[in-house]
């Protein structure tokens, strides 16, 4: 009895070993395989995301859109690609096969699409609110000491940046505002305290005015060293202010043939690349805050797939 009770106990221990050995490697492998899980789900969804927000933020949208489409294009075969590895996995597991685990190809899958979407959005946003403003007056031209009563309106139509001669300055008692849910002010740029044949360059500015007075409080309307113009580039903006011209035209009996509109400012370079920083910080801002919520998302899901098993 002893000695069965010690050959039994003996092979309990042999038993107890070697299924710790078992347990041991079984959980150093799920181990491993859930690290590379991880590391898949955390950087995948969000490089990513990092590529095509650059990719759509920044020179090649402006020189070749197509090009950029195109890459949005194969990047949505990719997430379809762990879309269908995703599917194929589910669909063995429903057959039997333990051997093939989904979850963590569905959580690449839902969150890849999550990041294509979130880049598609982002990456036009910055392009059209910071970059192409910037690419657009950089390929323009530059004109320095013009003088506003002596040139023309139409001799200037490729004009970006504009440095005016001495003693320009703004006519405010000329301002005038359009109202269409924001209000569009406008002042005429002048050289010249007497009245001119027509007033070509206005200076702009949204809700800096009442619309109902001559108030223009917009840009650097009160710095006597700004004489500069940096180049209005917004279409969907250009035809309120050409509006509140017409407005001026009629109330003070001027005429504006070919009104160019301008941000009236001190230093337009300056102006001109706090466009560019605005789009690499955007740009960063995203990538970093993307990575915080992917981080997040797979925190969670660790979490959640821990508590299933």
């Amino acid at each position: 009895m002893q000695t069965s009770y010690g050959n039994a106990a003996y092979g309990g221990r042999m038993m107890g070993g070697g299924g710790a050995k078992i347990l041991s490697s079984v959980r150093g492998q799920k181990k491993r395989v859930n690290i590379y899980a991880i590391c898949v789900s955390l950087f995948v969804p969000w490089l990513m995301f990092t590529l095509l927000n650059a990719l759509l933020s920044f020179q090649t949208h402006y020189t070749s859109p197509g090009l950029c489409y195109v890459g949005a294009g194969a990047a949505l075969l990719v997430v379809f690609g762990f879309g269908i590895f995703a599917f194929g996995a589910v669909r063995a597991r429903a057959a039997g096969d333990t051997s093939r685990e989904p979850t963590w190809l569905i959580f690449i899958f839902v969150t890849s699409l999550f990041a294509w979407v979130l880049a598609l959005a982002a990456g036009n946003n910055n392009f059209w609110r910071n970059m192409q403003p910037f690419f657009d007056i950089q390929n323009l031209s530059t004109y320095p000491s013009v003088n506003t009563a002596q040139t023309r309106g139409q001799q200037l139509m490729d004009a970006g940046r504009i440095t005016f001669t001495p003693g320009t300055h703004l006519d405010t008692s000329k301002a005038m505002g359009f109202r269409n849910l924001d209000t569009y002010c406008v002042a005429p740029i002048t050289s010249v305290d007497s009245p001119v044949s027509s007033y070509d360059y206005w200076a702009v500015g949204k809700n800096c005015c009442s619309g109902q007075a001559a108030d223009f409080q917009c840009g650097e309307f009160n710095n006597p060293n700004a004489r500069s113009g940096l180049r209005l580039m917004s279409d969907d903006e250009r035809a309120f202010y050409r509006l509140a011209v017409q407005q001026a035209e009629s109330t003070f009996n001027i005429r504006a043939v070919h009104p160019l509109f301008f941000h009236f400012v001190e230093h337009p370079d300056t102006e001109l690349f706090a466009h560019q920083g605005d789009g690499y910080r955007t740009f960063l801002l995203g990538m970093f805050g993307h990575f915080a919520v992917q981080l997040s998302l797979v925190a969670l899901a660790v979490w959640c797939f821990t508590g299933m098993s």
